[in-house]
């Protein structure tokens, strides 16, 4: 066991011993905390944000991600959870893209298309991890080194993805990457949120605002048509605070799309304030506790998914059953199939370049 601290602010970082990948390497489990009760535990496998520990509007501390006790979960086929997902997140169609000419094969481990980087993406890879610390904040900060031709993407790209929890109950994102030729990279956390408490049920009373004007429609393989439309008049309208269930069982072709026999979300929305880490992107509150989410990012878009494809037989921490909706992500990314809709904000990462975003999870209890 490791443990420090930030002085004079109640902020603590403790390293512990999660487990053993089969090969005998060792997976280490973060675990940062500050003075109001909020707890969060990382993983050096996959990135993994294992744990959100926050208080309700009574006190009362819940789990609010979705996940697993124990690494041997993890290792077995999951929906993503809590995970660092590239080194392509979302979809490219039929895994296939081209780069100054010359074509490239992702791949394909989602019905068509290649999802999430891949069937070995970086949720699968073990990162190096040290802890870090600042004035009024703690952290890890890992590290993982892609090689040229990983799953078929170009260039040996080094990517680093630091996790601060602050004093005010924010939970701070920052990615970083170089390579050394031209490639595509877009990277998120893909944790599953249920402000309830994780295993509470399904997330369809918790209301969502999402700070999105348009989105991005789909397919029926959930790759975009390139077009762009407005929300209003659609069940993905989430411009003014709406129940994420209100609408989730609409006839609409996109919801039924997501999630065939029921519908659901799992889109990509365009932030009215691309760009800026101030701006509102997201917010989403449970009204029985009381815990609210916000998101901030400096990506230009969101997916936001409600666990259209948990099954309800999946058991997670504490032995609990996840419910189908039984969570939602915010993946704060670029759009989906960017490398082959020219029109899209470019996802191209050259040398000599950074790649660099951003994104806050700041909770509350109203």
């Amino acid at each position: 066991m490791w443990t420090n601290d930030s002085p004079g602010t109640g902020l603590t970082s403790e390293k512990t011993l999660f487990g053993t990948m089969p090969d005998g390497s060792k997976v280490d489990e973060y675990t940062l905390a500050n003075a109001h009760q909020m707890k969060v535990s990382i993983l050096s496998y996959g990135g993994i944000l294992q744990s959100i520990v926050v208080p309700d509007k009574r006190g009362k501390l819940a789990d609010v991600s979705l996940g697993f006790d124990r690494l041997e979960d993890y290792l077995q086929p999951n929906p993503y959870f809590g995970a660092i997902v590239g080194r392509f997140a979302n979809r490219i169609a039929k895994g296939r893209f081209a780069l100054d000419g010359k074509p490239y094969q992702i791949p394909i481990n989602d019905g068509p298309n290649a999802l999430h980087g891949g069937p070995e993406g970086f949720d699968k890879k073990l990162w190096e991890a040290r802890p870090v610390t600042g004035a009024n904040w703690v952290g890890v900060e890992l590290t993982y080194l892609s090689p040229d031709g990983e799953m078929g993407f170009p260039g040996n790209l080094r990517v680093t993805v630091r996790y601060t929890l602050h004093e005010d109950d924010r939970l701070q994102i920052h990615y970083s990457a170089v390579t050394d030729k031209d490639t595509v990279v877009n990277l998120t956390n893909h944790t599953y949120f249920n402000l309830a408490g994780a295993g509470s049920g399904t997330v369809l009373e918790q209301v969502a605002q999402i700070n999105a004007d348009r989105f991005t429609p789909v397919d029926s393989s959930l790759i975009p048509t390139g077009e762009v439309q407005p929300v209003q008049g659609t069940p993905l309208d989430f411009t003014a605070p709406m129940p994420i269930g209100a609408h989730i069982q609409a006839n609409d072709r996109q919801l039924k799309y997501a999630e065939p026999k029921q519908g659901g979300y799992d889109f990509n929305w365009l932030l009215n304030h691309r760009g800026d880490l101030e701006a509102l992107a997201v917010r989403v509150a449970d009204p029985e506790s009381g815990r609210t989410i916000e998101m901030h990012t400096t990506e230009p878009g969101v997916q936001f998914y409600s666990g259209n494809f948990l099954t309800g037989t999946l058991k997670g921490k504490q032995g609990l059953t996840y419910a189908h909706w039984g969570g939602f992500t915010l993946e704060a990314q670029h759009y989906p199939d960017s490398p082959n809709q020219p029109h899209f904000p470019s996802t191209v990462l050259s040398p000599g370049e950074a790649y660099s975003q951003t994104t806050v999870y700041k909770f509350r209890a109203n």
